[in-house]
């Protein structure tokens, strides 16, 4: 899959296919310019490309907003954004053009809101990767929670859902309530359910059998992790099996 996105950043006719403000930076990257627009021409963009270019050019936005890139969040970045070392040249110019672009991160945000409007755990999957970049370091600076924040609203997160995904990330992590979601007062049934439901909905296997890219995985993968996490926790502190 990741040779299949990657390779795509080379077509002429990504930026038309992608449209909006993904299409224009994608097609810079292809070496065409290309008027921004606010839809893809030729019906639904590729929502691979979409998720992996919107989080590429996050990140980038990002790094200019902190005003440095540490050697641990290129690291990380590398991890989440699985690209072929035959690619790699490609990437970082998208990462570059996003980086020293006039234009700034609401446009990439909306664009990915808009798309994934009907799935808005894949906006907590681009959300959470920010997170994982930002605190490579050892810490999420504050310039960094402002711009995450700002992106989170951007893709309709109130500021409990903010909290919730902040919680896996940089603050009260010893919280495992709130990692999950849910009021601490919720009875051993109810929590059991929602807890269930709740692995169900993040499953990584989820995001394999809708198509979506290697990045889109292992951050579920990850969130899985810290939400099994919280529920161990929590059914140690109650007693449940």
């Amino acid at each position: 899959m990741a040779s299949s996105v990657w390779g795509k950043l080379g077509g002429v006719g990504l930026g038309l296919a992608l449209g909006g403000p993904l299409g224009a930076l994608a097609g810079a990257v292809a070496g065409h310019v290309l008027v921004d627009r606010e839809g893809a021409p030729f019906g639904p963009a590729p929502r691979d490309l979409v998720f992996t270019t919107g989080l590429v050019a996050l990140a980038a936005k990002m790094a200019k907003s902190d005003g440095v890139v540490t050697r641990s969040e290129v690291e990380v970045f590398r991890r989440i954004v699985e690209v072929p070392d035959d690619e790699r040249e490609r990437v970082q110019k998208l990462f570059d053009l996003a980086k020293g672009s006039t234009g700034g991160f609401e446009a990439y945000a909306r664009q990915l809101a808009d798309t994934f409007q009907d799935e808005p755990r894949l906006l907590e999957d681009v959300l959470d990767g920010l997170f994982h970049i930002a605190k490579a370091d050892g810490a999420v600076h504050e310039r960094e929670l402002a711009y995450l924040e700002a992106v989170a609203g951007l893709f309709g997160f109130d500021e409990a859902g903010f909290e919730r995904v902040m919680a896996r990330h940089v603050r009260r992590r010893d919280d495992p309530y709130l990692v999950l979601g849910v009021d601490p007062s919720m009875s051993d049934a109810d929590l059991r359910r929602h807890y269930r439901a709740l692995v169900k909905e993040i499953h990584p296997d989820r995001a394999i059998a809708r198509g979506l890219p290697p990045e889109a995985v292992r951050i579920a993968t990850e969130r899985l992790a810290a939400v099994n996490a919280a529920w161990e926790r929590i059914g140690a502190e109650r007693g449940l099996s």
